[in-house]
């Protein structure tokens, strides 16, 4: 026996000579079993003698002891915190209360989670006398599926539209309508989406009454009920403001949002589709919150971060017969403009100040804008030189006068990247390569690039320096020397030397911090060999000479580089050959491109630190016109159409297969012909995109795009088509991409509709 007599005599309080009563049996009772030590105990009274005493027996069946404690079974709920809801002591008796106990808590934790089927059953092993090991065996079952969702008390919200704005729905015929309940998701559903489409259809005062759940646990299946109290529907009533005076009435009536205009295209198109007439004076509390909330921006942007913008909703109930209304009302505070006291950068142990500070739209002693700190805080993400996403930047108040400072924290990551490589083949001898690009070089933005490929056949050398803000001024430059000696014929182009260098000035435009000047001149020397394509314009020079003055405007204000996201670019080109610049050959070029992106969705990155999964759309679209002869340089200055490795790009179709006269089935990688060249030429492409991370890309797009032998040809309206789908990933040797392209206006020999899907492999091209 584990427990003394004596302790078990003292918890009954029974001794000798005590009247016996029942109430004095049942406290010795409760006092044993207050010990924690026992299962069963039993008080028996025999007679002892005619004088009225009895002989109590007490007889006890000790609990045996925890050996050990295990969950078993467990998958979608980790084991860990099954076992944190377990309260029973190692080495001390097994209590049933608290066994029962933690059953019910691992059950509320699997109802949390959805799994209303899970059951966890207590077994008790004994391992030795008196000693058993508790096991909480769980066999979980699967989520509980919502069959339907039952409404009551909305009589002019249609039950259809309730379901369709919940995340809780029920299952459905396709395989990913599962109808797996989360508790999480059911909570936000009444709390914030429910209400919220009540609201906005004028219902104020709404609210859920109750919810029920009604679960069939032999079929696995739930029914949601809730029950709802609309109210009465509100309209709108007048309208006020007061306390502004940075902004007029009329400049913040611009963002009340119930105006009574006539209603727009697509709102018109809305209605159509809905069958439902637009209900203009109906009170709309998410766009009444959205209306406040630009207000408040317009204030941030001006400064005044500590403006105070109270929306006031004052309902009016004239009688049974006039719908009730709602009055509404800006209470406005606008205090003293913030101005920015300083600027603070954290974390960049490489990275020069200077050279961050140059990407800021805000500097001190500026008024605090809200619109140019985000932009600001984007333009650092772009360096590429941090660990994105970079936390968002701080402020905190400067001094009593409201004056603010700002923060922007940033993290270092590697940037720059070495390669080299050798083979060996049969017949080709030794080659390799040489790689060097550091695009923050010295910490100071400067990008150095160095390319040098080796070989029999082969001896391309490449040399760049770009300094973006030379001596500490916007004004930016780029050097690149070059010699390209190709023994080999690539897309029996032909064999050719070209040794050059080109300088790049670029220029801010006053008063347009996106927008920059660009003037080049470059130089080349070109060395044509016998064979291939271009061996028929080695006779026009033995060593061609081109010169070129070069003009480019560009603006640009893309984020999430080096996949866009958002933005737009806009680059329009002049370049003027011979001439009075000298040079084998006379003529002139122009390119344009724009191109616009705009994110349409979000997936994730709510929690701190975390980067969303962004879902763009993008347009893009690029020309160019060439005018007089190139004479030997068509081969680079003239344009080809098709693929992705030469010349412009058009996914779906061969290299060079775009001519003039039509699609081309016989070029390719390694077969270009001279009519596969011309002098104008127009490709667009629109894309959705989904940006996981900063290097990693999967797109749908679509390309179109034609070719034309002469500028006055330009001719927009009949285009090649090709669609399909790409995966992009930044690689040290940059952008690497795959396309599988469905090209609609391919031919076959005899000129016959031929579509067909093609592969594409690309380097160095984002989009």
């Amino acid at each position: 026996m584990r427990v003394p007599y004596a302790q078990i005599i003292t918890e009954s309080q029974l001794g000798k000579g005590q009247a016996l009563s029942f109430p004095v049996i049942q406290r010795a009772i409760r006092g044993i079993f207050a010990l924690g030590q026992f299962d069963d105990v039993e008080i028996t009274c025999r007679p002892n003698d005619p004088g009225g005493k009895v002989l109590l027996s007490i007889q006890v069946k000790e609990r045996p002891v925890l050996e050990d404690v295990d969950v078993e079974g467990s998958q979608r709920i980790s084991r860990s915190t099954l076992r944190d809801k377990v309260d029973l002591l190692i080495n001390r008796p097994v209590d049933p209360d608290l066994v029962a106990t933690a059953v019910t808590r691992m059950d509320s934790v699997y109802q949390a989670n959805g799994y209303y089927l899970a059951r966890v059953r207590p077994e008790t092993t004994v391992v030795s006398p008196g000693r058993v090991k508790v096991v909480f065996r769980v066999e979980e079952g699967r989520r509980l599926a919502i069959s339907g969702v039952r409404l009551n008390g909305n009589g002019h919200v249609p039950t259809k539209d309730v379901v369709a704005t919940m995340k809780t729905r029920p299952e459905g015929f396709w395989f990913f309508r599962k109808g797996e309940f989360d508790e999480e998701k059911y909570a936000a559903d009444l709390g914030e989406r429910i209400p919220d489409l009540f609201q906005q259809q004028g219902f104020v005062d709404f609210q859920v009454a109750r919810d029920t759940m009604r679960v069939d646990r032999a079929r696995g299946k739930g029914l949601l009920e809730i029950t709802v109290d609309e109210g009465p529907q509100y309209k709108v009533g007048a309208f006020e403001m007061g306390g502004n005076r940075r902004f007029s009435a009329e400049e913040l009536a611009r963002y009340y949002p119930f105006t009574k205009d006539a209603p727009t295209v697509t709102q018109r198109v809305s209605s159509v589709l809905r069958r439902k007439a637009p209900a203009s004076d109906v009170f709309d509390r998410k766009k009444w919150d959205d209306a406040t909330q630009a207000v408040r921006t317009a204030y941030s942007n001006e400064g005044y971060i500590y403006a105070s913008i109270r929306p006031v909703v004052d309902r009016v109930v004239v009688d049974s017969t006039a719908p009730p209304r709602v009055n509404l009302r800006w209470d406005i505070q606008e205090g003293n403009p913030a101005i920015v006291n300083r600027i603070e950068i954290l974390g960049n142990d490489y990275t020069v100040e200077n050279c961050i500070r140059e990407q800021l739209l805000i500097i001190p002693g500026d008024v605090f804008n809200q619109e140019r700190l985000i932009r600001s805080y984007q333009s650092l993400g772009n360096l590429g030189f941090f660990e994105t996403p970079i936390p968002p930047p701080d402020t905190r108040p400067a001094n009593d006068n409201g004056d603010v400072d700002v923060i922007f924290r940033v993290k270092e990551k590697r940037t720059g990247n070495v390669n080299f490589g050798a083979s060996v083949g049969q017949g080709t001898g030794l080659g390799g390569f040489i790689g060097l690009d550091q695009p923050n070089l010295f910490g100071q933005c400067k990008r150095a690039q160095l390319q040098w490929q080796f070989g029999r056949f082969i001896n391309d050398f490449n040399l760049s320096f770009t300094d973006p803000n030379i001596k500490r001024s916007r004004v930016s430059g780029t050097v690149n020397v070059y010699r390209s000696q190709a023994r080999f014929t690539i897309a029996d182009l032909g064999q050719n030397i070209r040794i050059g260098g080109a300088l790049r000035v670029g220029l801010p435009l006053p008063n347009s911090r996106f927008t920059r000047v660009f003037v080049s001149y470059t130089g080349e020397r070109v060395r044509f060999g016998n064979g291939g394509l271009l061996g028929t314009v080695q006779r026009q020079c033995d060593r061609c000479f081109r010169s070129n003055m070069g003009v480019d405007l560009t603006h640009d204000t893309r984020i999430d580089m080096p996949f866009a996201t958002d933005g737009g670019l806009q680059t329009i080109s002049a370049q003027f050959n011979g001439g009075p610049l000298g040079g084998t050959a006379t003529f002139q070029r122009y390119t344009s491109e724009l191109r616009s992106y705009n994110v349409i969705g979000r997936i994730g990155g709510k929690k701190p630190g975390s980067q969303p999964i962004k879902l763009t759309f993008g347009l893009t679209g690029r020309s160019g016109f060439v005018f007089g002869d190139p004479g030997p340089f068509f081969f680079s200055q003239q344009f080809a159409l098709g693929g992705v490795q030469f010349g412009e790009m058009l996914r779906g179709y061969p290299e060079f297969s775009i001519t003039p006269t039509g699609f081309n089935g016989g070029t390719g990688t390694f077969n270009a012909q001279r009519q596969s060249f011309g002098s104008a030429f127009f490709a667009s492409t629109a894309e959705l995109g989904l940006r996981f991370t900063q290097s990693f890309y999967l797109s749908a797009f679509y390309d179109a795009g034609n070719l034309w032998s002469r500028a006055r040809d330009f001719n927009p309206t009949r285009l090649f088509r090709g669609s399909g789908f790409g995966v992009s990933t930044v690689t040290p040797l940059g952008p690497l991409g795959l396309d599988w392209a469905y090209g609609f206006d391919r031919t076959d020999a005899f000129g016959r509709p031929a579509p067909k899907w093609q592969l594409h492999f690309r380097l160095g091209q984002l989009f």
